[in-house]
């Protein structure tokens, strides 16, 4: 079974996804904040994970670095708010296979998730 982490300061946006996602059949596994979600990573291995951009404290891209430095095998999808274009493409270049801007279509982010995990 896929695991998949969401890491989000808002929580509805973790329940969300955590919900439809376990329904599609993927382990989730959830973090507010960079030091839970690297401490989740470390621990349960993820094969994917769902970042936001802006995370108060330690930031989207700033997880991402660290995630890449110990786990490049690990797949990161970004979340962003509208008009974050510069960060995306630094995101892109740190490793990031793709992004989605919030509010986002639910089914658009299941489809990327399955094809994304079905290569890996």
């Amino acid at each position: 079974m896929k695991k998949i982490l969401v890491v989000d300061d808002q929580y509805g946006i973790r329940v969300l996804l955590c919900e439809i996602l376990q329904k599609d059949g993927y382990k989730m596994h959830e973090a507010a904040n960079g030091v839970q979600a690297l401490k989740i990573v470390d621990q349960e291995n993820p094969d994917l994970v769902l970042l936001d951009m802006k995370i108060p404290g330690m930031d989207g891209l700033e997880i991402l670095k660290r995630i890449k430095e110990d786990n490049p095998q690990v797949e990161v999808i970004m979340m962003t708010a509208y008009g974050e274009l510069n960060l995306i493409n630094e995101a892109m270049s740190l490793g990031a296979i793709t992004h989605f801007a919030k509010p986002f279509d639910i089914d658009d982010i299941r489809e990327v998730i399955k094809n994304s995990l079905a290569v890996s």
